[in-house]
């Protein structure tokens, strides 16, 4: 038994909460997860996890030896980067997520720079706006805008997306320039629904001018869970829509929206990089997010009252 590839499996079963999970993420099959945790727990004669049909449960001195295993892990990675200039030149795959409009606009166009200075980092990107289960299938990070609702994530704020209201000229010809937000509730108006996936639901806006706050909900014809998707609705004249400026810029000048309300004021979206807050934050990881940080400041910098709140916890504090 390698005794490092066997504290990998076992980490990776109380990450993933199954056996099958841990042996897609680590590349294995589930025979080979299962001996190396057998082995594990008869070399250390202690029973490290509890099996049942549905899932799988860490014991007591599971938990225990889990949080050991974590540093064991660290280290190793901490001295495999130390070596031959590895720290100076981060490598391995990085598996990260994020939403398809900020990859096809801002993060893939930039990547060649990225690997000219860091041609050893291998990214699997996976581009949607689902929601990740960040540990159970063994992502490095998440970018995500909007208030993060999972407890159990450390996070870095690394941008604000600017929102504004926009619609097609053709739609407009057809249903008329809206001159306040409650014509978008209560007139013949169309919006292009957008719902989280997170939660099923279409988000309301909330618009501010002189005291007055209108939260604008709308009613649609197509609602979308994805970005691009929700650009092309517009753009097709399906409806208004709320876009950070980033996407809806290159529109503006070809013609292809023309901005609403523009007296009426939006919150920022805030923008997250998202990681497991038990995970060694490895050198490959972390200069990604720095590069990510660096693009935002381009293009959705942190808006100045914010920006000394860079690194958050969701974890509730200790009672």
């Amino acid at each position: 038994m390698d005794r490092f590839d066997a504290m990998q499996a076992f980490a990776r079963v109380v990450e993933a909460g199954s056996f099958t999970k841990a042996a897609q993420t680590l590349h294995m099959s589930k025979t080979s997860v299962t001996q190396l945790v057998q082995q594990l727990e008869a070399r250390l004669r202690v029973r490290l996890l509890n099996r049942t049909t549905r899932k799988v449960n860490v014991t007591a001195d599971g938990a225990a030896y889990y949080e050991r295993v974590l540093h064991v892990l660290a280290d190793v990675d901490d001295a495999e980067t130390s070596l031959s200039g590895a720290s100076a030149v981060p490598r391995g795959r990085l598996r990260v997520d994020v939403p398809s409009p900020l990859a096809t606009m801002i993060l893939i166009p930039a990547l060649p720079d990225f690997h000219e200075k860091y041609p050893d980092i291998q990214i699997d990107m996976g581009v949607s706006d689902r929601m990740v289960d960040i540990i159970g299938e063994n992502v490095d990070c998440v970018v995500r805008g909007g208030e993060l609702t999972d407890q159990s994530l450390m996070a870095r704020h690394v941008g604000d997306l600017q929102l504004r209201v926009y619609a097609a000229p053709g739609y407009l010809r057809r249903f008329g320039t809206p001159l306040h937000p409650q014509e978008l509730e209560d007139s013949e108006h169309r919006v292009v629904g957008f719902y989280w996936a997170r939660t099923g639901k279409a988000f309301p806006y909330a618009m501010y001018k002189d005291g007055e706050t209108i939260k604008v909900q709308g009613r649609y014809t197509l609602a979308v869970d994805d970005g691009n998707a929700y650009a092309a609705a517009g753009l097709a004249g399906m409806g208004v829509l709320w876009l950070p400026d980033y996407m809806a810029r290159a529109h503006v000048i070809r013609g292809g929206l023309v901005p609403l309300l523009q007296d009426w004021r939006l919150d920022p979206m805030p923008l997250y990089v998202a990681f497991p807050p038990h995970r060694h934050v490895s050198a490959k990881l972390r200069v990604f997010i720095d590069w990510v940080v660096e693009l935002m400041a381009q293009h959705a910098p942190v808006a100045a009252s914010l920006a000394g709140a860079q690194f958050i916890s969701n974890r509730p504090p200790a009672q």
